[in-house]
């Protein structure tokens, strides 16, 4: 079997998210959970569907950018549409400026998505609140908005946002308008648009309403007015207005609250005592630096799938050498990327633009040489004896060696029977400078 040479490079793009409700997106799909330390999506949809169908949950999501939460967030919605939910996903980042976010802006976003959403299946409400709000606004916005015609409410809210979006200005002159307003507005959203619209989907068969809002764990950490980062500002001083939606609520936050110091506050208000749900990466070492062969074979499967997503599993293996010089050259690059996926899928799309399958050993080496040195550049000597210490230790500390360690993309989170484990990114482990700092389990 020949490979087609402009599909692989589509279903290599590291920009793109898996829709697995999608048939042609499915297929190249692989089931990480096995090793990544628990079902994650199985246990959200669970927890909706069987434990709680009819009362509102509220679940959080977090995980390293890049490691597939919004593959696994499409998977969620798929399993819980097959089981007759109306469900709700979509990007916050297309509606807020992730640099500057308030409650009012999240609140509005999810009415927008909601009555949008509604109003594409037939069911068209008429908030009165939102209209009398869409009154007071026009004279500031210089915007008419009304509620005159068919999906009038979501038009609306979109006008809004459109016209904010790009102004801060504007932006700080609504949410003063609104602030004091954010009671009310919470309880319209509830009473006019969740409560009626899962009325009416019941009405249709349906089992109730899910909403999933995507990319708010890409919220900026600067600090705000009050002093607190944004992310702590919305998720934990703003929670219990976030968790006061009257429908079913998967939030994706920041995995840097993880390691703050109000994690328990967190958990508490916004999660009701429940600890966020965390997608790690997919271990290609254990914790003692020995190859983990499982987590190996899942990677090379995901690649092999890119490459002939109708040939199954154990067949691609019989065309490893339609896409690489040998079987080595694609286990190298699945150690390097160490199993975070959207880096797997980027060091693949390099090599695709510099030449033809079957990728030659010097291309791949080519490749992690820039992506090494790129990485490298970022690091100070203050951060490479942090990257020792990780090493030695296999923890992270506190949210500030999380900002350094993780979210630069030093370090990366494992989990397995033991529990979560950290271990250096297996590109900067190459660099002289980390050899000459610490001798390496069995040459990671």
């Amino acid at each position: 079997m020949k490979l087609h040479l402009p599909t692989f490079f589509r279903a290599c793009n590291p920009a793109k998210t898996l829709v697995v409700g999608n048939p042609e997106d499915r297929q190249y799909y692989i089931d990480f959970s096995s090793v990544r330390g628990g079902r994650i999506v199985e246990a959200l949809g669970r927890t909706i569907t069987r434990l709680s169908p009819d009362d509102p949950t509220c679940q959080l999501f977090t995980g390293h950018i890049g490691c597939g939460k919004s593959t696994e967030l499409f998977r969620l919605k798929a399993q819980l549409e097959a089981q007759q939910f109306h469900v709700v996903y979509f990007e916050s980042s297309k509606d807020l400026d992730m640099a500057d976010v308030d409650i009012s802006d999240i609140l509005l976003s999810i009415a927008r998505s909601v009555s949008e959403s509604l109003e594409a299946v037939g069911i068209h409400l008429k908030p009165r609140s939102f209209a009398k709000l869409f009154n007071d606004l026009k004279d500031f916005l210089q915007t008419p908005i009304e509620l005159s015609t068919e999906a009038e409410l979501s038009v609306g809210i979109a006008k809004i946002t459109a016209k904010t979006k790009d102004s801060p200005e504007l932006r700080d002159q609504l949410r003063q308008h609104l602030e004091p307003r954010t009671k009310s507005i919470l309880s319209a959203i509830n009473d006019e648009i969740l409560l009626r619209g899962t009325e009416e989907l019941k009405n249709r068969g349906k089992k109730g309403l899910v909403v999933i809002i995507d990319n708010l764990d890409r919220v900026d950490p600067r600090p705000v007015a009050s002093g607190r980062s944004q992310p702590e500002y919305l998720f934990i001083d703003r929670g219990s207005q976030l968790r006061d939606l009257k429908c079913h609520l998967v939030y994706t936050l920041p995995l840097a609250l993880m390691f703050c110091n109000e994690y328990e506050t967190l958990k508490n208000r916004l999660g009701a005592g429940v600890a966020p749900k965390v997608l790690p990466m997919v271990p290609i070492q254990s914790r003692d630096g020995c190859d983990f062969p499982k987590g190996m074979a899942l990677m090379r499967q995901m690649v092999m799938a890119r490459a002939f997503p109708h040939v199954e599993p154990q067949a691609r293996l019989n065309l490893i050498l339609e896409v690489f010089d040998s079987p080595d050259t694609l286990d190298r690059m699945c150690r390097v990327s160490g199993g975070h996926v959207r880096n797997l899928l980027g060091l693949l799309y390099n090599c695709l633009q510099q030449e033809d399958p079957p990728f030659t050993r010097e291309c791949l080496e080519s490749v992690i040489k820039g992506y090494r040195d790129d990485l490298a550049l970022a690091v100070d000597e203050e951060e490479w004896d942090l990257l020792s210490q990780v090493v030695r230790q296999q923890i992270v500390k506190g949210e500030r060696e999380y900002q350094v360690l993780l979210r630069s993309g030093f370090v990366y989170e494992y989990r397995d029977e033991m529990g979560r484990w950290f271990g250096i990114n297996p590109a900067l482990a190459e660099t002289e400078r980390f050899q000459s700092l610490v001798t390496l389990p069995n040459g990671v």
